[in-house]
């Protein structure tokens, strides 16, 4: 609530927060031990605005960012098994996390592409391979593979570049004094310097993650 002195109007210093949801769902589901629900994020928010360094400040909004989940088939390239992904638990528990949050109050969801380039060899079966190929040829050790041995390539595009696109908008356009940052993720520390140039007070939320790099700690005002 804004607060008055003398006729004049202080209005609180507004917060955004902005979450790497595959950061969020990575810390938070050997936390919950279950796939993160709707509840569990808005839960995780509500605790951020909590910290006693927020004290005082209004959440402006919440921008969720992550990509729906990946929906095509795709055949094994050695038991020529096909996968639709569309029926798969993951893309049903991916799908209602994202739908569900778009719902919430003071929810802004950014998406995100799954892109599926091929397969590539798991790393205990490169090792194998690599050990097998030194007392044979290395087209014999290919021969031994099996469908276990290769995951599909599955990567996200677009995430990362939506985060800072409104890292920077938000500091440009002053919409918050104060931003809240969930992630691991030191690709971020570019946009994190920008926006404490244009005078934004930048925090970071690891979720207790341990091993945060150190440029991500340098470039951020708080660790909470």
């Amino acid at each position: 609530m804004p607060r008055v002195l003398k006729g004049f109007v202080f209005m609180a210093e507004r917060v955004v927060l902005l979450l790497d949801g595959g950061f969020v769902k990575k810390k938070l589901q050997p936390q919950l031990n279950h796939f993160p629900t709707v509840a569990d994020v808005v839960g995780v928010c509500s605790q951020i605005m909590a910290n006693p360094a927020l004290a005082g400040r209004e959440l402006f909004r919440i921008y969720y960012y992550d990509a729906p989940p990946y929906t095509g088939k795709v055949k094994n390239p050695i038991s020529g098994a096909v996968v639709n992904y569309a029926t798969t638990v993951q893309a049903s528990q991916n799908k209602s996390l994202i739908d569900g949050l778009e719902l919430e109050p003071d929810f802004a969801v950014r998406r995100g592409i799954l892109r599926h380039s091929g397969y590539k060899l798991n790393p205990i079966s490169l090792q194998r391979i690599a050990t097998a190929s030194r007392a044979n040829p290395p087209n014999v050790a290919l021969q031994q593979l099996v469908a276990g041995d290769v995951n599909p390539n599955i990567s996200q595009k677009g995430v990362d570049m939506r985060i800072g696109l409104d890292i920077a908008w938000i500091a440009l356009k002053k919409v918050a004094e104060t931003m809240v940052l969930v992630t691991g993720d030191s690709d971020f520390v570019p946009a994190m310097k920008f926006a404490r140039k244009e005078g934004m007070r930048v925090y970071l939320a690891p979720l207790g993650h341990t091993s945060i790099f150190r440029e991500l700690k340098a470039h951020a005002d708080r660790v909470l």
